[in-house]
C-alpha cells in the first residue's frame, strides 16, 4: 500500500469526516448532561413494564413539567429535571410509585447550574492546556532534529492530527445526542484525553521512526523515507488499537448503560487516530514539506 502517494485521497477522506462533523455540531448542537448544565438526574426501575407517557403525566401532574424522560432496557426510566430539593426528590418517588408501581431507585444525582458552569469551562481549558503542552514536549523532544523537517513541525502537526480525531468523536456524539439522546458529561471528557493520549502516543511513534531513518539515511528522498517508516510501524499501531478496540467492544456490549457513552466514544476516537496516526499526520509532513520547496 502506497499510503504517501495516494494521500490526496487520505486528505479528502479526512476533510469529509471533518466538515460532516462541524455540520453535525453547528446544526444539531451537542446534548450536555447534568454535569455542564445543572439539574437533577434520577434513575429509576419498576417492577413491570412501563412507557415514557405513563411516566411524563405523573410527573406533570405532580408539577414537574420541564422534564426530559428516557428509557433504560423495559423496566427502567431515566428522568432528567431541574434541580431538585431532597423534598421534591421523595415526593417525585412517592408520585411514581402511588400511580405507576413499585419501583427501585438505581441512582440520584444533582448539580447546581453555578458548579455545572465551572465544570464545563474547566474541561474546555483542560483539554486545550493538554494539547499545548503535549505539541511544547514533542517540540522539544525533536529539537536535534533540524534537518530537514524543524522540531515544531512535528508537534504541530501532531496536535492537528489529535484534533482531528477528537472532532470527528465530537461530531459523532453530537448525532448520537439528537437522535438517540446521549449526552456529554464529565465521562465524555475523560474519554476525550484518552483519545488524546492513544492518538498522540501513535502519531509520535511513527516520527519517531522517522525521525531516526532520516539521520540514518534510509532511502534517498524524503517522501521515501516517510513511507519506510509508516510501513515499519505500520502493525506495531494496528495490532496496539485491535487489542484496546476489543476490550471497548466488550465493554460497549456487556457493560451498564452508563459505561457505554464512554465506551463508544473510545471507540470512535481510538479507531480514528489509528487511521490519522499512519494516513493523515505522516502524508501532512510531506506535503508540507513539499509546498515549501
Amino acid at each position: 500500500m502506497k499510503i504517501i502517494e495516494n494521500r490526496n485521497w487520505w486528505f479528502g477522506l479526512s476533510a469529509t469526516l471533518v466538515a460532516l462533523s462541524v455540520i453535525a455540531i453547528v446544526t444539531l448542537g451537542l446534548k450536555l448532561g447534568i454535569d455542564f448544565t445543572g439539574g437533577s438526574l434520577l434513575e429509576v426501575e419498576f417492577t413491570n413494564d412501563v412507557s415514557v407517557d405513563d411516566v411524563r403525566s405523573v410527573a406533570s401532574a405532580s408539577g414537574f413539567a420541564d422534564i426530559s424522560i428516557q428509557t433504560t432496557g423495559d423496566q427502567g426510566v431515566l428522568i432528567r429535571t431541574q434541580n431538585l430539593s431532597e423534598e421534591e426528590h421523595q415526593a417525585l418517588l412517592s408520585a411514581l410509585e402511588t400511580a405507576v408501581g413499585e419501583l427501585d431507585e438505581l441512582r440520584f444525582d444533582s448539580i447546581g447550574p453555578v458548579i455545572g458552569d465551572e465544570l464545563r469551562r474547566t474541561a474546555l481549558w483542560g483539554v486545550a492546556l493538554t494539547l499545548l503542552l503535549i505539541a511544547l514536549y514533542i517540540a522539544w523532544a525533536f529539537r536535534k532534529v533540524a534537518e530537514p523537517v524543524a522540531s515544531w513541525k512535528y508537534g504541530l502537526l501532531t496536535i492537528i492530527a489529535a484534533f482531528h480525531d477528537v472532532l470527528i468523536t465530537v461530531g459523532a456524539f453530537a448525532v448520537l445526542g439528537h437522535f438517540f439522546g446521549w449526552e456529554i458529561g464529565t465521562a465524555f471528557v475523560a474519554a476525550i484525553l484518552t483519545i488524546l493520549g492513544y492518538s498522540i502516543n501513535d502519531t509520535v511513534v511513527v516520527f519517531d521512526r522517522t525521525r531516526e531513518n532520516l539521520a540514518n539515511r534510509v532511502r534517498d528522498t524524503f517522501e521515501e523515507t516517510i513511507e519506510v517508516s509508516i510501513h515499519q510501524t505500520f502493525m506495531r499501531s494496528l495490532n496496539t488499537s485491535i487489542t484496546t478496540l476489543l476490550a471497548l467492544v466488550a465493554i460497549f456490549l456487556f457493560g451498564g448503560d452508563s459505561t457505554k457513552p464512554f465506551a463508544l466514544a473510545l471507540i470512535i476516537g481510538i479507531a480514528v487516530g489509528t487511521y490519522s496516526s499512519l494516513f493523515l499526520a505522516s502524508p501532512l509532513l510531506v506535503q508540507w514539506e513539499k509546498l515549501k520547496k
